[in-house]
C-alpha cells in the first residue's frame, strides 16, 4: 500500500503572501510554475498545538482505524460526547485534514493517508 502522507507546515503570515505573489508573477510571465505539495500551514507553533490536539490527533486514527460510517459511529468508537466530536471532525475538515461524505443523509468522515509530516523552518 502506497502511504500518502499531509505535510504540514509553520509559516509566517509574509512567508505565505510572498509565496503566493512569487508564484502570481511567475504565472504572469509566462513561467512554468510547478504545483506545490498540498498541506496545511499554521503561523507558529502554538497555533498548531491548539489546532491539532490530542483528542483530535486520537479522532484522526480512530477514523482511519475504525472507518466509522458516521459522526455517531465516531463518537461511540472515542468514547466521547458526539456534539464535541462534531465540533472537532468539522473543524479537522475545514483545515484539510478530514474528508467529510454523505450517505443517507449521513456525513462519515473519512482519512485517507497514514501519515502527518511536520515541516517546521529554523
Amino acid at each position: 500500500m502506497q502511504v500518502k502522507q499531509v505535510k504540514i507546515g509553520i509559516r509566517t503570515v509574509d512567508d505565505a503572501l510572498d509565496a503566493f505573489v512569487s508564484m502570481g508573477e511567475a504565472i504572469e510571465h509566462g513561467e512554468e510554475v510547478k504545483a506545490q505539495p498540498a498541506g496545511v500551514y499554521f503561523t507558529n507553533l502554538n497555533a498548531f498545538r491548539k489546532a491539532l490536539t490530542q483528542k483530535r490527533l486520537e479522532l484522526l486514527h480512530a477514523i482511519r482505524e475504525g472507518k466509522p460510517t458516521s459522526l455517531h459511529h465516531l463518537a461511540r468508537i472515542v468514547h466521547r460526547d458526539i456534539k464535541n466530536v462534531s465540533v472537532d471532525v468539522k473543524y479537522l475538515s475545514q483545515i484539510g485534514l478530514v474528508e467529510l461524505q454523505e450517505k443517507d443523509n449521513r456525513l462519515f468522515p473519512i482519512v485517507d493517508y497514514e501519515r502527518i509530516e511536520l515541516d517546521i523552518a529554523v
